[in-house]
């Protein structure tokens, strides 16, 4: 009797994901998020990478990634405006290189991940900005989200441009890190009097969320183009303070106050929903807010 040897099914080839700003809150999400089976995953911080330099394209291209994700990005947002080499810098990072690291991805034909900003948006539409809502920024740094984003759909391609606002999570571990409202909140949990600004509404976005609503757009295969990448509700900053200390069970003294208190060189959008109408919704953000605090205990 003639047998037949069996070939053993072919093994579905592990897709490698290129992470830049892998040290940041949200690259170092993004890198626990893609650390699965069916990943190799390289990540890149400044010491490995510097994104705004010329060869950046043909680095990335070298690797032969299927999947780049872009979490570099300039956010010293009052600097921009008053300082001509920081404007430059905002303009590089958040402009530039996305355009760059796009014409990259297309010519490799990789999927590619850039994240903006509520930023982009003057914050005037109090029933929220849909993805589609046409951006009118008012600070310099949301001008440079804006033209990030433009630079890439002209590039075209696989992409996938998300817009988060108000980030926190797991410390950022690069040298000029930024604390989060939540984290420098937690640090004044003892304090016995806090002046907190009762306007500017947005959505936090928890960045362990935001790395899994990435993961899910890539592994979903969802349209190319933008979408808003926020946890579910919102809230002004006062009322981002109450639910902390509720969560910490302390009760220091918040005084509302309005943001002409505390004057900042950029402009703030007043009301900067994100809408999210094109993809499953995020859990709340004061759930998301509980997972992390409780992650600090």
């Amino acid at each position: 009797m003639n047998t037949k040897k069996l070939s053993k099914p072919a093994e579905t080839p592990l897709k490698k994901v290129l992470i830049l700003g892998c040290q940041g809150t949200l690259g170092q999400a993004l890198v626990a998020e893609f650390n699965l089976p069916e990943y190799i995953v390289v990540g890149w911080d400044r010491n490995e990478a510097d994104v705004t330099s010329a060869q950046i394209g043909r680095r990335v291209i070298a690797q032969k990634p299927d999947i780049i994700i872009n979490a570099t990005g300039y956010n010293a947002v009052d600097k921009a405006e008053t300082d001509e080499a920081e404007k430059a810098k905002c303009f590089q990072l958040n402009s530039f290189t996305p355009g760059k690291l796009a014409k990259a991805s297309k010519e490799i034909g990789a999927i590619f991940v850039n994240y903006s900003s509520d930023y982009v948006f003057r914050g005037d539409k109090i029933e929220g900005y849909a993805e589609n809502d046409r951006p009118d920024p008012i600070s310099v740094y949301g001008q440079s989200k804006w033209e990030g984003e433009k630079f890439v759909a002209v590039v075209g391609g696989k992409y996938y441009v998300i817009r988060p606002s108000r980030l926190f999570g797991p410390s950022d571990k690069t040298a000029n890190a930024k604390k989060s409202f939540v984290d420098i909140m937690v640090e004044k949990k003892n304090d016995g009097k806090i002046k907190v600004v009762n306007e500017e509404e947005g959505c936090p976005t928890y960045s362990l969320d935001l790395a899994y609503f990435t993961r899910l757009l890539v592994e979903q295969k969802k349209p190319y183009g933008i979408y808003h990448g926020v946890n579910s509700g919102s809230c002004n900053w006062y009322g981002w303070a109450g639910e902390i200390f509720k969560i910490l069970n302390k009760q220091p003294k918040l005084i509302p106050v309005l943001a002409s208190e505390f004057p900042r060189a950029a402009k703030r959008p007043l009301y900067s929903v994100l809408l999210n109408t094109k993809t499953e919704p995020m859990r709340s953000w004061q759930e998301a807010l509980v997972a992390y605090l409780s992650s600090l205990a």
